[in-house]
């Protein structure tokens, strides 16, 4: 193995070594699974079950084929010396064609021609011996007198390759920008090999310039021959077939053969349509007839050293990059970073007595099913007599009447006897309505009811049901600019209207009242009466509505 060979190898063994850890940090694994464009239709059962969850894999997407170039340097592992270029100067050299499709994210084929211009050019003499069991053309002309064997070697082959990327997926990186693969498969092989063993006037060589010394160096050899044999040319066909499987001999003296390959290469991605890469391949056609001569037991191996320039060929709206370009781990782990699809079970915070307000927060955590709380848990006491609500048959216990029994019902004291029983302020009741102690409905921003002023309507509801003769003034207090008036007037259109759709009380025992300001801007104020009045009034300023 000569010196340039040992230095590409090396620099193939450093790129790879670096390659390993070079992987891209990104949360983009190549492609945004709802889009469906990208999904070929045989496949789109699949994803229609993973988006419903019913199948947990995403479906595979179209991905593009990748097109490649190379120019590299052919060569012979044979019995006869390779040489960089040939007797007339021309240099060895090998072009190509791939055409690359992924089966997964690992695994793909690779289909490839290559075209092979080969030499060599031996140091060790050798006679010729037309008695041997494998004569060669040079046994054949030289039979008896030593020669020093070269050739040309005119290769083309088919190949068709399964290639295997080693560090596509990867658990602590994004997507890859280095892709190593090994590959082998099948190739075809056509050669043709003619050597240099006459001078320009048709005669054979003479060697006797050429001193087959052994101390002497192999260039020193190689070098009188070139001098001796300047004319360069060719002009002998050496194609030998041995018989053996199945060789195809055509017109041109060329020979073909069923042959395997095995290479490995690493390749760096540009951009998401570009990439470059070294490659290192080598073609077995198990014969030993590839440099114009049989010796020994080991075949002659091509070797095919390239550099490659690759192309992603497809649709960008329909199909993504490669899948060898794609590690498989990114959907997992960016769905474990930020869920967007997984099926996450509902968050559910202890709340041991079941009032809405989890035990964290819960200040009274016993309270019983379905009774009534505030924000913080704690039963709800609306007339602050000490029973709670769930408990107190009494919601409404005039203060004059604590303090209340167990059950929250007040006792009013008797008045003294024979003393005269005050009349009610005329303000508060009517005659004939002896409803009194009528509470305010507090709201907070907008014009929504809160569960404790339902509680409070509906105790007065069951008041003006045992008292058919009383009336209620509901009286808004709006401050002077428009939007306090609407929002007054949506207030107390709130309260006639749930008295009358949810309690059933009739409409015409309401009375619509504002009072310009006088009590709290934030309050409606129930005020019983037996007198006459409008129970609906046009909105202010209905442009000015709230949105609650």
């Amino acid at each position: 193995m000569n010196q340039k060979k040992i230095t590409l190898l090396s620099f193939l063994f450093v790129l790879i070594t670096v390659s390993v850890i070079a992987q891209t940090n990104s949360n983009d694994w190549g492609w945004n699974w709802r889009d469906s464009s990208k999904i070929a239709p045989k496949n789109i059962p699949q994803y229609k079950k993973f988006l419903r969850n019913e199948f947990p894999y995403p479906a595979r997407p179209n991905d593009k084929m990748e097109v490649g170039v190379s120019l590299g340097y052919a060569h012979l592992i044979s019995d006869v010396m390779t040489d960089w270029r040939g007797l007339n100067g021309s240099p060895a050299f090998g072009l190509g064609v791939t055409l690359r499709k992924a089966l997964s994210h690992t695994w793909s084929i690779r289909a490839g021609y290559t075209y092979s211009n080969m030499y060599g050019l031996d140091w060790k003499g050798r006679k010729g011996n037309i008695n041997s069991l494998t004569p060669s053309i040079w046994d054949k002309m030289y039979n008896g007198k030593t020669y020093f064997a070269n050739f040309k070697n005119v290769s083309n082959s088919l190949s068709f390759d399964l290639m295997y990327s080693l560090f596509t997926q990867d658990y602590y990186r994004g997507n890859p920008k280095w892709n190593i693969y090994l590959f082998g498969g099948y190739t075809f092989l056509i050669s043709k090999v003619d050597v240099n063993a006459l001078d320009a006037n048709g005669n054979l060589w003479d060697y006797s310039k050429v001193v087959p010394d052994p101390r002497r160096r192999a260039n020193d050899i190689r070098q009188d021959q070139r001098t001796s044999m300047s004319e360069g040319t060719y002009e002998t066909s050496a194609t030998l077939v041995d018989g053996k499987r199945g060789d195809l001999v055509f017109s041109n003296n060329s020979f073909g053969r069923h042959a395997v390959d095995v290479g490995i290469g690493i390749a760096y991605k540009l951009n998401s349509k570009m990439n470059i890469g070294l490659e290192q391949k080598y073609t077995d056609a198990f014969c030993d007839e590839l440099d114009g001569i049989r010796e020994g037991a080991n075949d002659d191996i091509l070797s095919y050293l390239s550099f490659h320039f690759n192309y992603n060929i497809g649709s960008s709206a329909k199909k993504i990059e490669p899948l060898w370009w794609i590690n498989p781990s990114n959907y997992i782990y960016n769905e474990v970073n930020e869920p967007r699809h997984m099926k996450l079970p509902q968050q559910k915070l202890p709340d041991a007595d079941g009032d809405g307000i989890t035990d964290q927060f819960d200040l009274e955590p016993n309270t019983p099913k379905g009774a009534a709380v505030d924000s913080h848990g704690r039963a709800i006491d609306t007339d602050g007599d000490g029973v709670p609500d769930y408990r107190d048959k009494e919601l409404l216990t005039p203060q004059a009447c604590f303090p209340v029994n167990a059950d929250g019902v007040g006792v009013c004291p008797e008045p003294p006897c024979c003393s005269r029983i005050p009349e009610p302020k005329k303000d508060t009741v009517k005659e004939g309505c002896s409803v009194n102690n009528l509470p305010s409905i507090q709201f907070g921003n907008g014009s929504k009811l809160s569960s404790n002023s339902t509680k409070l309507l509906e105790a007065v509801a069951v008041k003006l049901k045992a008292n058919p003769l009383c009336k209620v003034n509901v009286i808004g207090h709006p401050l002077a600019d428009k939007a306090s008036q609407q929002r007054s007037w949506e207030r107390v259109n709130s309260v006639i209207k749930y008295m009358v759709e949810k309690q059933g009380i009739s409409e015409n025992r309401f009375i619509f009242t504002y009072d310009g300001g006088t009590g709290e801007n934030n309050t409606i104020d129930l005020q019983a009466t037996t007198e006459e009045g409008p129970n609906t009034v046009p909105a202010p300023h209905p442009n000015l509505k709230s949105n609650n």
